[in-house]
């Protein structure tokens, strides 16, 4: 608002990614590893984060799956399931030798203590982790993509709406984890309604609805 107010244009430390390449930066500065083309495969410091990528979700990070995202950083093709090993390990530590499994439990425990800050104002993400504090860890990825682990059953989930569609990503990955957390009536119900928003006009008159298929239900 404040930009606006002065009339200003957002430039790239306003947007979301840019605390990702500030923790890049930082690493290089903790690390003693010079910054310059931090950005640029080969770098020493994306090379940390394909080895720990690799160590995490067990698939090949190599030249053949890579590519370069909207963050103008180093992106891997990997497999779903390999992404929900590598939430099951997070949440879990199984795998995992002790400092990572220590870093691994220390970092889902800050982010499902502060959801807020893992997405921000009106975030799914947000919501489903407030709706069981210390439970339940998500978090959307681009074109449909959503990823979560849930510590008390030692289980990551990952999916992707095949169109790309948040919002259907969204409705899935709610449906997922209320059937996974059954046993708990209330949380589920909580979940389910999050996985039925819905679909307001301009003025908030309420004239539709999304749901999951059957099949997640």
């Amino acid at each position: 608002v404040a930009l606006a107010r002065a009339g200003k244009a957002p430039n790239a430390l306003h947007n979301n990614c840019s605390g990702k390449h500030a923790g890049f930066l930082c690493t290089c500065v903790h690390a003693g590893i010079a910054h310059r083309g931090y950005v640029k495969s080969g770098h020493a410091s994306q090379e940390m984060v394909r080895d720990a990528m690799q160590a995490v979700t067990g698939a090949a990070h190599d030249f053949h799956h890579c590519g370069t995202d909207g963050c103008s950083i180093p992106t891997y093709a990997v497999p779903l399931r390999s992404f929900a090993l590598g939430f099951a390990r997070m949440a879990t530590g199984v795998g995992f030798e002790p400092v990572r499994a220590k870093a691994a439990k220390r970092l889902l425990s800050a982010c499902m203590a502060e959801p807020f800050l893992v997405a921000g104002t009106g975030r799914a993400d947000v919501a489903l982790m407030e709706a069981a504090p210390d439970r339940i860890f998500v978090k959307g990825g681009a074109e449909g993509v959503y990823c979560a682990a849930l510590p008390e059953l030692g289980l990551g989930i990952a999916l992707k709406c095949d169109d790309g569609a948040g919002r259907a990503a969204e409705v899935m990955v709610a449906a997922c984890i209320a059937r996974l957390l059954h046993a708990d009536k209330a949380l589920a119900a909580k979940l389910i309604e999050q996985a039925h928003p819905p679909i307001e006009s301009r003025i908030g008159a309420k004239v539709g609805a999304l749901r999951p298929t059957a099949a997640l239900s």
